[in-house]
C-alpha cells in the first residue's frame, strides 16, 4: 500500500531506543547476566499478591476514581506524614499514577510551555529530556560533579533565566547513587524563592538509602513543598516494577493542573492492585526495612568485585553501583558495555548514555537488585577481567 509521506516532528527526531531496552536485548541475545536494567530478579512478598487477589475476588475490578482509590491515597498520606512530617490532603494533593515515568511526563506536560527552559542535572535519567522536548521546552544542563556527583548551586544560579519554568531533581540519584542533603535543599529553596519555578522531585528510591543517611524529601521543607511535584514509585519499593504504579504529591493548586493532563493521558490505574498495595502498606516495616535489605545486597555485590580490577565508586542510595574500568580497557563506555555483554557475559549500562553530549568518564552502572546467586555468578565473571 502506498501513501503520501509524512513529515516527522522535529522534537522527536533525536529520540531512539532507550539504552535500557538496547542492553537488555543484548543480554538476552548473548545469554549474559543482566545487571543493566533496574529490576529485581526475585519475587515480591506473596502477601501482596494475596491482598490483590482478594480485591479481585471481591469484585473490585472496575474503574477507580481518576485520582486513585481512596484507600491507597489515605495510606500514602499516612506514610508521608509519618516519614516527613508533611500532611498532604488525600482528596486534593495526592494522585496515583501508572508508574513514575508517566507521572514525570504528566508533570512536565502540565507545566512546561513551548519555549520554556527546564534545568536538569547530568548524568540525567533518560526520560526527562524527551518529555521536555516533546512539549516544546528546552533542557538546560547543570552538572553533577564527578566523581561524587554533587550539584554546584552557583552553576545552577547562573543557568536561571526568565524562561526557566522548572528544575528537576532526583534523589537518591539514578544512575549515580548520590544523595541530596539538607544543605542542597536549602540552596534550592534559596534559588527558587520569589520565583514561579516549579520543582519536579523524582524520589522513587526514597526508601533505599544506606549507612544511616536520611532521605531529604522536598516534602520535609514547606517552602519547597509549596512549589514542588513529588514523584514516588511502588515498583521500586515493593519489587513490582512491572505493575507500573506510582504516585504524586503536590500542593492543591499544582495538583489541580497536574490532574488536567493526567485524566486524559492515563485517566486512572488498575483497581485491584491499588487496593492490594493499600492493604500491604498497613505494615510500615515493609518499606522501612528496604534500606537494610538493599544494603546487604550492595555490600555483597561490592565484596564480589573486591578482587576485580573495577574501581567502585561510592553508593549512598538506589540499587545501582557505578564502577570505573580504566584498569581493564581503554574502550569508550558504550563499546565496553557491548564487549562485556558479548565476551564476558555480564550486561551493564554505559553512563555516557545519561549525558546529552555523550560525555564519557569510562564508568558503567551495575544493578544489584538481584538474588545473591545472580550476583555471585556475575562476580565470578568480573573478577577474571
Amino acid at each position: 500500500m502506498e501513501s503520501r509521506p509524512f513529515t516527522p516532528r522535529p522534537e522527536l527526531s533525536k529520540i531512539g531506543t532507550t539504552i535500557f531496552t538496547e542492553m537488555s536485548k543484548l543480554a538476552t541475545d548473548c545469554g549474559a547476566i543482566n545487571l543493566s536494567q533496574g529490576f529485581p530478579d526475585f519475587q515480591a512478598d506473596p502477601a501482596l499478591f494475596e491482598a490483590t487477589f482478594r480485591a479481585m475476588q471481591a469484585g473490585r475490578n472496575q474503574y477507580p476514581p481518576m485520582s486513585g482509590m481512596p484507600e491507597l491515597r489515605a495510606a500514602i498520606a499516612g506514610k508521608v506524614e509519618a516519614l516527613y512530617g508533611a500532611r498532604y490532603d488525600e482528596d486534593h494533593e495526592i494522585t496515583v499514577t501508572a508508574g513514575a515515568t508517566q507521572a514525570i511526563f504528566t508533570a512536565i506536560a502540565a507545566f512546561v510551555r513551548p519555549g520554556d527552559e527546564v534545568i536538569v542535572f547530568e548524568p540525567v535519567y533518560d526520560s526527562y529530556v524527551p518529555a521536555i522536548e516533546t512539549v516544546g521546552g528546552s533542557a538546560v544542563y547543570a552538572q553533577l560533579r564527578f566523581p561524587g556527583y554533587k550539584p554546584d548551586w552557583d552553576q545552577v544560579r547562573s543557568l536561571l533565566t526568565p524562561r526557566t519554568r522548572m528544575i528537576i531533581i532526583n534523589s537518591p540519584h539514578n544512575p549515580t547513587g548520590s544523595l541530596l542533603d539538607a544543605d542542597d535543599l536549602t540552596a534550592l529553596a534559596d534559588l527558587t524563592r520569589d520565583s514561579e519555578v516549579i520543582v519536579l522531585s523524582d524520589e522513587v528510591y526514597e526508601h533505599i538509602l544506606f549507612d544511616g543517611a536520611r532521605h531529604e524529601s522536598v516534602a520535609r521543607y514547606p517552602e519547597l513543598a509549596a512549589r514542588s511535584i513529588v514523584v514516588s514509585s511502588f515498583g521500586k519499593t515493593y519489587h513490582i516494577t512491572g505493575w507500573k504504579i506510582g504516585y504524586v504529591l503536590a500542593a492543591r493548586a499544582l495538583m489541580s493542573e497536574f490532574r488536567k493532563v493526567h485524566q486524559f493521558n492515563v485517566f486512572t490505574v488498575n483497581t485491584p492492585c491499588q487496593i492490594g498495595i493499600a492493604d500491604y502498606m498497613r505494615d510500615a516495616s515493609r518499606h522501612l526495612g528496604l534500606a537494610a535489605f538493599y544494603a546487604q545486597k550492595r555490600d555483597f555485590f561490592r565484596s564480589q568485585l573486591a578482587g576485580s580490577r573495577f574501581e567502585l565508586l561510592p553508593c549512598h542510595g538506589t540499587y545501582f553501583q557505578l564502577a570505573r574500568y580504566a584498569a581493564i580497557s581503554e574502550l569508550p563506555d558504550r563499546e565496553f558495555a557491548q564487549w562485556m555483554a558479548r565476551e564476558v557475559g555480564v550486561a551493564v549500562i554505559p553512563v555516557s548514555a545519561f549525558y546529552h553530549d555523550g560525555h564519557d568518564d569510562r564508568v558503567v552502572r551495575f544493578c544489584f537488585a538481584k538474588q545473591e546467586a545472580t550476583l555471585a555468578a556475575a562476580g565470578q565473571k568480573l573478577r577474571r577481567l
